[in-house]
């Protein structure tokens, strides 16, 4: 088979399409054929050494994807060859085939196509924990989501409407806006142009946002955080911007506010029953069509590089995959 392999830290163009043998599965593990991997900005980070998880190397990049069961390993009896699924593994989806464990597989709903499947699991996954179970989003509430155009960002202004919430999106250009209107905000702010505070406080009549989720960090998460409701939870989810942000604590003691972490990977490790409940409730609402991923570009497994390039200088919106 074919795969992406990370044989140094580096950036993108650092890695190579290799020839590896076939992949078998051991006891509880299940082979599956690729037909489309999802790319995520902790991608950029995990090959460059930066992510919280470092992989060994040599090591295929990739952690989300769809395809069909190739092989099922010794015990397996709740997948089965031919069967197509979703999976979140920490590594290798950026190949023609990929092997996870089988707590870390779930039946592909077959109102999806396999692009799709492979753009719900990490951004939909990531913004249903964000809101739902850290953010213990209320209905009629105010969500404020920073990078509102990007994956996880588009997903939490889908989410965040599909709770009941009133959804400000706040992005870098009025293109990326009307995106995100297309896709259900109730305002939107350009926090290029305009002062972010001053935006925030006019869209909510001086009350600030209850809950804000923050895949961004560097300049824009305090003013956000200055900016929350009392009782408010920011939602500390990466920093895509690239600077892990400094907030003076005082400013939660303030807001009687907090601010949460979210780390889906971890999460669904941690708690898989938690886990395989939220995706069956995203899974649920994208057959009500609630839930509309936008698969914005589809790359060759060859073009990889070009695709995690494109995720670093944040030129995607909504998600783009690998098609082996």
């Amino acid at each position: 088979m074919k795969a992406i392999r990370c044989t140094a830290w580096g950036p993108p163009g650092s890695l190579i399409l290799a020839d590896l043998p076939d992949l078998v599965p051991g006891p509880a593990e299940v082979v599956v054929d690729v037909r489309a991997a999802g790319v995520n900005f902790p991608d950029v980070l995990t090959i460059q050494g930066k992510y919280q998880f470092r992989p060994p190397l040599p090591f295929t990049p990739g952690n989300e994807f769809a395809g069909v069961v190739r092989a099922v390993g010794p015990g397996v009896t709740a997948f089965a060859p031919g069967q197509h699924v979703i999976g979140f593994t920490r590594t290798g989806a950026f190949a023609e085939q990929a092997l996870a464990p089988v707590s870390a597989l779930l039946p592909m709903p077959a109102t999806m196509d396999f692009a799709v499947a492979a753009a719900l699991t990490l951004t939909y996954g990531t913004a249903y924990h964000a809101l739902a179970d850290r953010g213990a989003v209320q209905p009629g509430e105010t969500i404020l989501v920073l990078g509102a155009s990007g994956g996880v960002g588009l997903a939490a202004v889908e989410v965040g409407k599909a709770l009941g919430a009133r959804v400000i999106a706040a992005a870098s250009t009025d293109d990326k806006l009307a995106l995100c209107a297309a896709h259900g905000a109730d305002a939107l702010i350009n926090y290029e142009r305009d002062d972010l505070r001053d935006a925030i406080r006019a869209a909510t009549d001086g009350r600030g946002p209850d809950v804000i989720v923050d895949p961004v960090g560097d300049k824009y998460s305090e003013p956000a955080l200055r900016s929350i409701a009392w009782r408010g939870r920011h939602l500390v989810v990466g920093f895509a911007a690239g600077r892990i942000p400094q907030l003076p604590w005082n400013l939660m003691l303030l807001k009687g506010a907090s601010v949460v972490g979210v780390f889906w990977g971890d999460f669904t490790r941690k708690e898989v029953g938690a886990h395989h409940a939220a995706m069956a409730q995203l899974a649920a609402w994208h057959g009500e069509g609630k839930l509309r991923p936008l698969v914005s570009e589809r790359y060759a497994l060859a073009d990889t590089a070009q695709a995690l390039e494109d995720m670093a200088a944040r030129k995607v919106t909504g998600k783009v995959v690998i098609t082996p």
